[in-house]
């Protein structure tokens, strides 16, 4: 995944083309770094049609100021500049599958 900063977060994420899932974490954050392999593993599988980025928020604290994020981690989905889907919290990859399956194609109904 590629981090994305303070500076580029508007063009990589809020500008982008398609939708990117957005990992909110820190390097102190024990649940992050299990959030982090689920979310690599459905890149792997989805990256073609979502993007997915990270934001270490103690580099870069702006982005999660200006998007709400107060605990960690938290992950937010984000379409054409808007946040649709957010799960805070340590969570399984099927849990991710689930919130975020219209744009990974798994119900492309939902959207």
């Amino acid at each position: 995944m590629v981090e994305v900063t303070d500076a580029t977060f508007t063009a990589d994420v809020l500008a982008a083309e398609r939708p990117v899932v957005v990992d909110f974490w820190a390097p102190w954050c024990g649940p992050c770094k299990a959030v982090g392999r689920a979310l690599e593993e459905l890149e792997a599988e989805h990256g073609g049609r979502v993007g997915f980025v990270t934001v270490n928020i103690d580099e870069h604290p702006l982005s999660a100021a200006d998007h709400g994020v107060l605990s960690l981690p938290t992950v937010i989905l984000f379409e054409g500049g808007t946040a649709q889907r957010t799960v805070v919290g340590a969570r399984a990859r099927g849990h991710f599958e689930k919130q975020f399956g219209p744009w990974l194609g798994s119900d492309p109904e939902e959207v």
